[in-house]
């Protein structure tokens, strides 16, 4: 949906800035998502010292929009900062801090709070800020004792330095702030310590000046995230020397949903070479053995709707996915990383890539992969085929002309075909036309209401919303589609997490699929995942409030009628996986058909169920496995509770792989 915005407040634009009063000069710095320019960043200087930031961008109809101004102390401390304006979802939203009389005091649409203020201070950082506030930390945090600062409202920031490079008559140097986020936060100054250039895996933000530094920066940026994501695989991935075996294991197999007690499991290398009861017999010399105690073994998980960034591949391994499928995404960085993932020197899963095919116009996705002609369209199939994708995906400002030509095109090269269903068509036209799959479940409703025809900006989901309370699953027309979807083995991937997210909450709560989890996040992952719902029309509560249930209806009745079903999330990596089963438990499918339609389907579907592959475990498997205390089979909730994650043989912790991540205990 919007993956890879949960860097934004690490963004830091190109700005001279008033810190401890020297003289700041207005700039302007564009904002771009991949590349894509999509917005602007505006500072001036205000009379008395102050500062004002005016910051937005948008893209596919959604987007920031923050005014903002802040004044600071000598210690380049927030003294005081306004802010009006509205978040990603278009929500309205006001924030004001300042220190009085001894007092340091906040209000915000997430909290409202105080404290004395008692020397050498602390840093405000605001639940909703302009990407340039992160800078302000930075030189802050470069004035402080140890270069490190208390945070409000609470948590604590360091700074740490990093490489130089000349560029233009300037020298730059790479700074990380760590303690904000699951990774340390890179920003650039220049030789006056003002803010030069931020990169992310998803926005970059500099000056005319350095634009063609880019990929310069880039790298030696990547080097530093690559060396610290290396160190934490190396410590924390355990290889066995020789052998490996799980004794006493309960053995969930998917293939007829049957739970074996008291089994083990042999292992050598990334392959499973037997499965049998246990019994008093000891282990071969070379073999380290884990007693799992009567825990749950299960074949790892897959997540089949991922935008894998940053250190989302950890969170995977934590939760127990093993195999994920990335569904759109930076194609050449995305490459990088899934070697990185496979050779060991970042944590991640086994991954499936599907490469994004888009159109064009004011609301198409960020990515450069635009098609408006049939060559275009050869060509980004035939890329994507050469270079290892298995699928691709159509988005929704695609030319709906070119769907059956491009899904032709996919097929010859043997890829699959899923996506959006592009706007001015409907679901039963794009799956004629060639799709294999469809993403996100309120492409199925849409479907039935020919009415709405444009569904690129976000009020394709405000619009579901509403046209559910009208959607008749005993109607001639549904039963006729149900058989379309059956005829042509369309597979569905629903993703429920992401309209519980939009629909069952209200702007600055936590989001219902994260809740369980929010309370051990570092500061800013916190706080930027507190505003993911939309905003609800007033008098329209109980249209949104059945939506979700609407939802989980029409997936149990599609399931029931025997469409393929796989579990993806589109959201947070690991966590969002377990919640999406418990939505599809809570819809009334079965938890062991559950479990089975997390880990065998998506193996079969994407074709990674044949020999020496996934999707269950047995003699000549690769190796993926998870150990759960509980019984999921019974509880789903139990799913949450990964004590081991097995990988090509490898095995994580994921209590030590969280605290790496900086989440409290």
């Amino acid at each position: 949906m919007h993956h890879g915005l949960h860097r934004l407040f690490a963004a830091v634009a190109a700005l001279c800035l008033i810190v401890g009063g020297t003289q700041a000069l207005a700039h302007d710095d564009d904002v771009r998502i991949h590349g894509v320019a999509v917005g602007t960043q505006k500072l001036q200087s205000l009379p008395g010292g102050a500062m004002q930031a005016d910051y937005g961008f948008s893209e596919r109809g959604r987007g920031d929009l923050i005014h903002a101004r802040w004044t600071l102390d000598a210690q380049g401390l927030p003294a005081r900062y306004e802010a009006e304006g509205n978040d990603y979802w278009k929500v309205p939203l006001a924030e004001h801090f300042d220190v009085t009389a001894g007092k340091a005091s906040w209000k915000n649409r997430i909290e409202v709070g105080s404290t004395d203020w008692i020397a050498p201070g602390a840093f405000y950082l605001p639940a909703n800020a302009p990407p340039e506030f992160m800078g302000v930390l930075a030189r802050a945090l470069m004035k402080a004792p140890g270069r490190r600062l208390k945070l409000l409202p609470a948590g604590e920031a360091w700074l740490e330095r990093g490489t130089h490079l000349a560029v233009g008559g300037h020298t730059l140097t790479l700074y990380r702030i760590g303690g904000i986020e699951f990774t340390p936060v890179p920003v650039w100054l220049d030789e006056k310590d003002a803010t030069a250039a931020v990169i992310d895996d998803w926005f970059e933000v500099l000056g005319d000046s350095l634009k063609a530094s880019l990929p310069t920066l880039q790298a030696l940026q990547n080097a530093a995230d690559h060396a610290w994501s290396a160190d934490v695989a190396r410590r924390l991935t355990h290889k066995p020397a020789g052998a490996l075996m799980i004794r006493h294991a309960r053995l969930f197999d998917p293939r007829d949903l049957t739970v074996r007690d008291d089994m083990r499991v042999l292992v050598r290398g990334e392959h499973v070479v037997r499965v049998d009861p246990d019994d008093t017999s000891a282990a071969p010399p070379d073999t380290e053995v884990i007693d799992a105690a009567g825990r749950f073994l299960m074949p790892g998980l897959w997540d089949v709707h991922q935008h894998i960034a940053g250190v989302d591949g950890t969170f995977d391994l934590i939760a127990g996915v093993t195999s994920g499928r990335d569904m759109a995404n930076d194609n050449e960085p995305l490459l990088a990383r899934v070697k990185r993932f496979d050779n060991g020197t970042e944590l991640g899963p086994r991954m499936v890539l599907a490469g994004i095919c888009e159109g064009t116009g004011p609301l198409a996705g960020p990515t450069p992969v635009r098609i408006e002609n049939l060559k275009q369209a050869q060509a980004a199939v035939d890329w994507y085929a050469d270079h290892g994708y298995e699928q691709i995906k159509i988005y929704s400002s695609f030319p709906p002309a070119l769907v059956k030509p491009i899904a032709d095109m996919a097929h010859a090269r043997g890829l699959r075909v899923s996506g959006h269903v592009p706007a001015f068509m409907l679901a039963h036209q794009f799956i004629e036309d060639g799709a294999d799959e469809i993403q996100h479940l309120n492409f199925i409703v849409l479907n039935f209401f020919p009415d709405v025809k444009d569904t690129r900006s976000k009020d394709r989901y405000t619009i579901t919303a509403e046209k559910l309370q009208d959607l008749k699953l005993d109607s001639p027309e549904f039963a006729d589609f149900v058989t379309l979807l059956r005829q042509h083995h369309t597979v569905l991937d629903p993703t429920l997490s992401v309209f519980q997210d939009l629909y069952s909450g209200a702007p600055g709560q936590c989001a219902h699929s994260l809740c369980a989890m929010m309370a051990r996040f570092p500061p800013v992952t916190r706080r930027r995942l507190l505003s993911g719902a939309v905003a609800v029309p007033p008098g329209r509560e109980a249209v949104y409030a059945q939506a979700l249930p609407r939802l989980q209806q029409l997936l149990k009745t599609l399931y029931d009628d025997g469409v393929t079903i796989m579990a993806g999330t589109d959201s947070f990596a690991g966590y969002t996986l377990h919640n999406e089963l418990e939505l599809y438990v809570q819809a009334g499918i079965p938890a062991p058909e559950v479990l089975r339609l997390a880990t065998l389907t998506p193996a079969q579907v994407v074709g990674q169920a044949g020999p020496s592959q996934r999707g269950f475990i047995a003699p000549g498997r690769q190796a993926d496995m998870v150990l759960i205390d509980g019984d999921p089979a019974r509880n789903i909730s139990d799913i949450r509770h990964v004590w081991r994650t097995i990988k090509a043989g490898q095995v994580y912790d994921p209590k030590a792989l969280e605290h790496a991540m900086g989440m409290s205990p």
